[in-house]
């Protein structure tokens, strides 16, 4: 019977944060009301509190679900590549640059901030929970398992600078995402290449002849 309780009550839970999603994308976080959410979820407002407690818990909620998702796509995008770490790097860069740029909800949360919210914006931006430790988190994943000898430490600073690099290309975009990916690609083979006791080498983003991509100096 727990069981099924737990079921239905994370369901009950889906279906709010689809609600509030929804809202979000169509009127930005500012216009989301906690009523507006239950009569679109069919449940009471109530039952809204009852569940996340405040429009901040629902918030989480949802920010969470959405990272949640982002990191599932970045680890199959990067098991598509195998043991190529320049390939699955750019790939995974790329990836979660176009898709951060076409995600309505996240155009909802930046128009939001830039009008003066700042009630959702950070769950996606400063929370290391939310974003740098579950995004990091992959990408040591699959570093750890294609480059084995590399330095844990160095490894584990390489990581958590790509992924803040990449959330800050997110929030304030510079360049179309294939031309950032590019750049971040090769900092990123920087990077991992001061961790392993070797340098990495593969074939250029940009299309250049294959090269070795040397530890920064000292």
């Amino acid at each position: 019977m727990d069981g099924i309780r737990d079921t239905a009550r994370q369901r009950l839970r889906d279906t709010i944060v689809d609600a509030a999603r929804a809202q979000a994308v169509a009127v930005g976080w500012d216009g989301v009301r906690m009523g507006g959410v239950a009569g679109a979820a069919g449940v009471s407002r109530q039952t809204v509190y009852n569940e996340f407690g405040s429009k901040a818990g629902l918030a989480e909620a949802l920010a969470r679900r959405e990272v949640d998702r982002f990191v599932a796509d970045v680890r199959a995008v990067l098991r598509r590549h195998g043991d190529d770490v320049r390939a699955g790097a750019y790939a995974a860069i790329a990836h979660t640059l176009t898709e951060a740029a076409g995600n309505p909800l996240i155009k909802a949360i930046l128009t939001s901030a830039r009008g003066g919210s700042d009630a959702l914006l950070p769950y996606l931006t400063t929370r290391a929970e939310l974003v740098l430790d579950e995004a990091t988190g992959a990408l040591l994943e699959w570093t750890g398992h294609r480059l084995p000898e590399a330095d844990p430490t160095a490894l584990a600073f390489a990581a958590d600078a790509v992924v803040r690099l990449v959330v800050s290309h997110i929030v304030l975009p510079q360049a179309p995402p294939d031309r950032t990916a590019r750049h971040l690609t090769n900092l990123t083979l920087h990077l991992l290449s001061a961790a392993t006791a070797t340098p990495l080498a593969g074939q250029d983003v940009a299309g250049a002849p294959p090269r070795r991509v040397a530890p920064p100096t000292p």
